[in-house]
C-alpha cells in the first residue's frame, strides 16, 4: 500500500464534493448490460480455471434492483456442492465499514465525537510515544494514522488467543517507523480499539450487538454473522484454499473474533446485495430509512490521502480512505470500495452512487487477483471504459511474477546440503521472549529438527530444519504463516536469541525473541 501525507482540511473539501454521491438510486428498471447478459458466465468460468479458483459468488445491484446474484464453481475441491448466492464466506476487512458506520451513528447521535480523544472512552490507552497518546482520536483509530507499517503487529494478534483488551494494551509496544498522522500504514488493531469505543459509549452494548441492532436487523441480513467462530459448522459455507506455497491446498479458517471489529464477519452475496442497496439509496432500504444520509457521508469523507497519482492501468487519479472504505475516481465517477483478505478467502465490495451501481464478489482462493479483475471488468462495462481483458491483464502479471525464483525452493536447497550444525541441537532450545509477541518455546522435535510452540497461538507450531550458519528453515504448521528463515543470535558460543518472521500477508517485519 502506498504511503501518503494526511492534509488538514481534506475532509471538508471532499465532503462538499461528496454531496452529489448521496442522491438516492432511482427505483427504475435497469437497462440490460451486455457484459452481464452475454459474457459474464463464460468470463467467470474461464477465470476459475485460469486462476485455480474453486468457487465464486457475485451480486450486482443497479438502480435499486439486484440484477445478478449467483454462484459459480464449488464450495470444496473434489465435492459437487456448488457455490450459490447463499454460500457463506469470510468477508474479512469488509467488516471495517460496518464498524465505521456504527461509530458514525454514535457521532450523529451525539454519544461520541469522532474527534474525541480515545482515552476519553478507553482510559489508559497509549501508543508508543506520549505525544501521539495524548492526541489520538476515534477518527485516527479508523484512518490508519499511527505511522505503523501495513499489518504491523498482526503476527502477534492474528489467530491468537489474546483478548481485545490485550491487543489494545499491546499497541503501546508497537514502535512506528513513520510519523503520526503523516505516513499511512494499514492497521487492523486500530479498528479493534475503535470497536471497543462502542461499549464504552453505550453503557455496555458490545460491538457485535450494536451492529446487529442498528444495521443487520433493519436490513434483514439474517445470514450474516458478526463472528467467525463456528463458521465451519454452517451447512452452506465455502472452504478456504491457497496455492501460495505450491499446489492448491486447503488452509484452516481464521478465527478473528478477538480482532472482530477489523475483520471477523461472515456473509453471502444475498445479504451483501441488501447492504449495497442501503448504500446506494442514501441509508434507505426498501423505502424505509435505516440510517440518516449524514451517517453514511461521515464514513465516506476522506480522512487519509493515499495517492494523487494517475494509474498506468486504470482510469483513476486519487485514492482516499474514510471510515472503513476507500474512495477513488474511475472514468469520471466516484467509486467506494474495500477488499477483504482472510486465509483462503478474499472478497471485495464496491459501490458507485452516481451510477446506482453496486458489486460484491466473494471467493475461496487467497492467491489470485480474479476477484478484483472481475470487479473492474463490470465497472468498465457500466461506465463506458473501452474494453480491456482485466483478468488477462492481471494474469499475465501474475504469471510473470511466478517465474521469479521461488524463495521457498532456495530455503529447501540450503536444507538439502545437510551442513553440519555449529552447535549442539539442544543449544538452540529454551524459552524465548519478545515484548510485543510474548513467549515462544523451542524444543527438540527429533534428532535433526526443532519444534517451536506459540502459547498465544493455539494449534500453531513451526518446524526448524538447519540450513547453514546460524539459520534454520522455519515451516509453520499453518502455511498461511509461510516458510521463512529463522536466524539465531549467538554470542560467545551461546544462543542469546532468535529472529522469526511470517509471510508478508501476516506481517512484513521479523521479530527478535531473546532467550530467557
Amino acid at each position: 500500500m502506498p504511503t501518503s501525507i494526511l492534509k488538514s482540511g481534506l475532509t471538508l473539501v471532499l465532503g462538499g464534493l461528496l454531496l452529489g454521491a448521496g442522491r438516492p438510486a432511482a427505483a427504475q428498471t435497469a437497462p440490460a448490460n451486455r457484459f452481464l447478459t452475454d459474457s459474464l458466465d463464460a468470463y467467470v468460468q474461464r477465470g476459475l480455471k485460469q486462476w485455480e479458483l474453486p468457487g465464486l459468488a457475485i451480486v450486482v445491484v443497479k438502480n435499486g434492483q439486484v440484477v445478478v446474484s449467483k454462484g459459480y464453481g464449488v464450495r470444496a475441491v473434489g465435492k459437487p456442492e456448488p457455490v450459490d448466492a447463499n454460500t457463506l464466506f469470510m468477508i474479512a476487512s469488509n467488516t471495517k465499514l460496518f464498524t465505521g458506520m456504527a461509530l458514525a451513528k454514535l457521532d450523529e447521535d451525539k454519544k461520541i465525537s469522532l474527534d474525541d480523544r480515545v482515552n476519553q472512552y478507553l482510559p489508559g490507552y497509549q501508543l508508543y510515544d506520549s505525544a501521539s497518546s495524548r492526541l489520538v482520536t476515534v477518527r485516527d483509530l479508523m484512518g490508519h494514522h499511527f505511522g505503523f507499517k501495513t499489518f504491523q503487529g498482526d503476527f502477534t494478534f492474528f489467530n491468537s488467543n489474546l483478548s481485545r483488551e490485550d491487543i489494545i494494551y499491546r499497541m503501546r509496544l508497537m514502535k512506528p517507523g513513520g510519523q503520526f498522522r503523516r505516513e499511512y500504514g494499514y492497521c487492523n488493531s486500530g479498528f479493534v480499539a475503535a470497536g471497543q469505543v462502542i461499549p464504552a459509549a453505550t453503557g455496555g452494548t458490545s460491538w457485535e450487538e450494536y451492529v446487529r441492532q442498528n444495521i443487520l436487523r433493519p436490513l434483514g441480513m439474517t445470514s450474516t454473522s458478526m463472528n467467525s467462530a463456528g463458521f465451519e459448522q454452517q451447512p452452506n459455507h465455502a472452504l478456504a484454499y491457497s496455492n501460495t506455497f505450491g499446489p492448491l491446498a486447503p488452509v484452516p479458517f481464521d478465527n478473528w473474533d478477538n480482532m472482530g471489529p477489523c475483520g471477523s464477519m461472515i456473509s453471502n452475496v444475498t445479504d451483501l446485495g441488501k447492504w449495497l442497496q442501503f448504500q446506494l439509496d442514501s441509508g434507505r432500504y426498501q423505502g424505509q430509512r435505516v440510517l440518516p444520509w449524514s451517517v453514511l457521508r461521515k464514513t465516506r469523507d476522506a480522512n487519509t490521502l493515499l495517492s494523487t497519482r494517475r494509474s498506468t492501468v486504470r482510469p483513476t487519479h486519487f485514492t482516499t480512505y474514510g471510515l472503513g472504505v476507500l474512495s477513488t475516481d474511475y472514468s469520471g465517477r466516484q467509486v467506494f470500495w474495500h477488499t477483504g483478505g482472510a486465509s483462503g478467502q478474499v472478497s471485495n465490495v464496491c459501490f458507485v452512487p452516481e451510477e446506482g451501481l453496486g458489486i460484491a464478489i466473494l471467493t475461496n482462493n487467497d492467491n489470485q487477483s480474479f476477484f478484483e479483475a472481475l470487479r473492474y471488468q463490470i465497472l468498465d462495462s457500466y461506465l463506458g471504459v473501452p474494453y480491456v481483458n482485466r483478468s488477462g491483464q492481471s494474469l499475465k502479471a501474475a504469471r510473470a511474477a511466478r517465474l521469479v525464483d521461488n524463495p521457498t525452493k532456495k530455503l529447501d536447497a540450503r536444507v538439502s546440503r545437510k551442513a553440519k550444525l555449529p552447535l549442539k541441537l539442544n543449544d538452540y532450545t529454551g524459552n524465548f521472549e519478545n515484548a510485543l509477541f510474548g513467549s515462544i518455546i523451542i524444543a527438540p522435535k527429533n534428532k535433526q529438527q526443532l519444534l517451536v510452540r506459540f502459547p498465544t497461538h493455539p494449534g500453531l507450531t513451526a518446524t526448524l530444519d538447519y540450513m547453514d550458519g546460524q539459520e534454520f528453515r522455519c515451516t509453520y504448521s499453518n502455511l498461511v504463516f509461510g516458510v521463512q528463515p529463522a536466524v539465531f543470535k549467538v554470542e560467545g558460543g551461546k544462543v542469546t536469541g532468535v529472529q522469526l518472521q511470517a509471510n508478508d500477508y501476516v506481517e512484513e517485519d521479523p521479530y527478535l525473541f531473546s532467550k530467557r
